[in-house]
């Protein structure tokens, strides 16, 4: 090939080749004549053979210029298409959001803003991954997801961090539970109690912040069980082996084996914030987190 031709010159030879006709081809590319005719010779030169006869009064295509027609018809509509589809992606109207949460977000966070998102950018594909929140961080940094809802705070210089929700924690007993006579509970009466928790493989964010809040009021917890998912550590409390600590977002969902008593201490509480990486200019991240902020989802 001796050059290379640009998607403007295969273009204008199609339409002339449809039309046979240098005017109405001009026409319809809204061009003037000549440079019609400089397209498609410079088209012919970089492909290195003649697509046209031309006459005085007649266009007609040569046999290489009918097959270079036939094969490439479908060219410009494709290309088209191409444009659309690229254009609706760098507008966020199209491609794909990775979304990240963890048990707390699953409830309601989560799935309300996904709902909004996928009203208003319902071309978004949304693939949604359960990481617990140290998982989350590592995700980001890899780029491996686009945004997660984990337990805050989180401060880094390299990332966004939209607060959401701050609930208060409750403690979960059996029914008829010691704990539950009082007619407050503070985090003291939490002293000897056999704790039942989420085990430091999944849930060691939320036992941290657990750990500090307890040991800022002096008090020392005692874990004797230890579960990874929410349907264990409720079976297990149920049964009579302990109690354990939820946030409020969780309270909805734990049947009607065990009760549940609010701490009643102003920091035992629980945040969930939206982490964002600052160098992510995705604009279906933009719109994502935009409904995000505008959902209400109870005191941040």
């Amino acid at each position: 090939m001796a050059g290379f031709a640009g998607v403007e010159h295969v273009q204008s030879f199609l339409v002339l080749a449809e039309e046979l006709n240098f005017r109405r081809a001009a026409d319809r590319l809204n061009l003037d004549q000549s440079a019609l005719s400089r397209r498609i010779q410079k088209l012919e030169h970089a492909l290195g053979f003649r697509l046209l006869e031309r006459t005085t009064r007649d266009v007609a295509l040569t046999q290489a210029g009918r097959r270079f027609y036939d094969d490439n018809a479908h060219l410009v509509q494709r290309y088209d298409d191409t444009v659309i589809a690229a254009r609706r992606i760098a507008e966020g109207k199209a491609g794909t959001l990775r979304l990240a949460y963890m048990a707390f977000a699953a409830t309601e966070a989560m799935p309300q803003a996904v709902a909004r998102f996928r009203t208003a950018h319902p071309h978004v594909e949304v693939v949604l991954r359960y990481i617990r929140t140290q998982g989350q961080k590592i995700a980001l940094a890899q780029d491996e997801v686009d945004v997660g809802y984990m337990i805050g705070p989180f401060d880094h210089p390299d990332y966004h961090s939209l607060p959401l929700t701050s609930e208060p924690l409750y403690v979960v007993a059996p029914r008829n539970h010691d704990l539950l006579r009082r007619p407050t509970i503070t985090p003291a009466d939490l002293a000897d109690q056999d704790l039942i928790l989420g085990d430091m493989r999944e849930w060691d964010e939320y036992r941290w912040r657990l750990d500090d809040l307890f040991s800022a009021e002096g008090v020392k917890l005692r874990v004797t069980l230890e579960a990874s998912n929410t349907l264990a550590l409720i079976g297990l409390v149920a049964a009579g082996l302990g109690v354990t600590i939820y946030p409020e977002s969780l309270i909805g969902f734990l049947g009607r084996t065990v009760e549940v008593r609010q701490i009643m201490h102003p920091q035992f509480r629980s945040r969930t914030v939206l982490v964002w990486k600052r160098s992510n200019q995705s604009p279906q991240l933009r719109a994502f987190v935009a409904v995000a902020r505008n959902l209400p989802l109870g005191s941040a």
